[in-house]
Order: structure tokens, then sequence, then C-alpha cells
């Protein structure tokens, strides 16, 4: 029994020196993985991990208007053609930013051709999706359609004497066209634009169907505003 106790009490110190030194070890051991997660480099390479926010392909403003002018040269075609020069106009455009990538349009446009004797008129107000592909700094090409109201007339001859102007009529049509633009600065955007324009035909009661298609290459400048 005395020998028993003996062992016990020697036992015990080396028992308790063993556990203090495995303990000691084992702290020295997670004590550089703590550091190591948590220095400089470390955090770098976590934050380099994270993905960033992703942004827009077009960066711009939203909800923005913008009015201006467009100021250039306008073709004729079909019964137009027949009845009026081609010759410079001037109408007024209007933009809405409604995303980065679209735009609402609108063109309203009031022009008197004249040839001779006769005389072509084109009125109009179009309205068009504008969407923009890519953005350079500030410079962006885009393409644009949609639909119309026209009321469209020419002054003709239905003799070789006799002059006559077409039936009045408010009809729908579609446009389309592309163009580029520069934005000078938060207020200020200058482009040009081709703009195709074709109301629907007017079946007239005295003489052929009013066909009423032009083409407009125009200079833009529009003023943005809240």
């Amino acid at each position: 029994m005395l020998k028993k106790m003996l062992n016990i009490v020697i036992l015990t110190p080396v028992l308790l020196a063993g556990v203090s030194f495995s303990a000691h070890a084992e702290s020295k051991q997670i004590k550089p993985n703590i550091h190591l997660l948590t220095n400089e480099k470390a955090a770098k390479k976590v934050s380099e991990d994270i993905p960033e926010e992703t942004t827009s392909r077009i960066p711009g403003e939203l909800n923005k208007h913008s009015l201006g002018i467009g100021f250039g040269q306008t073709f004729l075609r079909s019964s137009l053609a027949e009845n009026g020069n081609d010759k410079i106009t001037a109408e007024l455009y209007y933009n809405y930013s409604a995303s980065y990538s679209f735009d609402f349009m609108a063109n309203l446009h009031w022009n008197t051709h004249t040839y001779k004797d006769r005389e072509a008129v084109t009125r109009g107000l179009a309205l068009a999706i504008k969407g923009k592909g890519f953005q350079l700094d500030a410079f962006s090409p885009f393409v644009f359609g949609g639909f119309g109201f026209y009321y469209p007339s020419v002054t003709r001859h239905i003799t070789a004497s006799e002059l006559a102007t077409t039936r009045s009529q408010i009809v729908f049509g579609v446009n389309a066209g592309a163009g580029v633009e520069l934005r000078l600065n938060s207020k200020v955007v200058v482009g040009a634009i081709l703009h195709y324009h074709d109301p629907f035909d007017v079946r007239q009661e005295v003489g052929p169907t009013l066909q009423a298609s032009y083409l407009k290459i125009l200079l833009t400048a529009l003023y943005t505003f809240n």
C-alpha cells in the first residue's frame, strides 16, 4: 500500500508536466496561424477574392430631360418628291434618359417644300425608343425606332392647268434611324442623326393615293435639365 502511494506521488508531477508541455506546444502552434489570418497580406488576399460591385456598361445620368433642335437636309420621296424640292429644315427633339441603355425620344417637325407651282408639306410627331450599344468616354452611337402621327399633304396638278390639295388626314406611321452623340458637359449634348419617316398612305377621292416618306440627315444640339 505504501509502495502504491509513493508511485502516485512520483508520477503525478510527471503527468502534470507533460500536460503543461503539450498545452504550451499547442498554443505555440496556433498563434502563428492566427497571425497569418490577420496580417496585412491575408487581408489583402481576402479583399481581392471578394467580387467588385458590377457597374453598368454605359455610365451616365438617369431620369434627365433634354430638349433641343435638329438642323439639316430633308430628302423627299414618293408623292412628296414629285411636288416639292429637297431643302434644309429645322425641327425639335426631346429626349428622356429612362435607363443606362435606353432613352425615350420624340421629334416634332413641320416643313413646307415647293417646286414651281406645286407644294409638299411634311408634318409629324414621331415617338421612338433609342438604344445605346456602348459608350466610349463621352461619345456614344445609337439606333432607334418607333411609331408616330403624321399629317402630310401636297398641292399638285389634277389636270394640266388645275391644281388641287390632297385630302387632309392624320395617319399613323413608322420612323427609324441611327446616330451618334457627344456629351460636352453635364448640360449640353451635340450629335448627328439619320432619321427616316414613313407615314401610312392616304387614299384620295380624286387622283392617286398620297405616299409621303422622307429622310432627314441632321446635326443636333440638346440641353439637359432636371
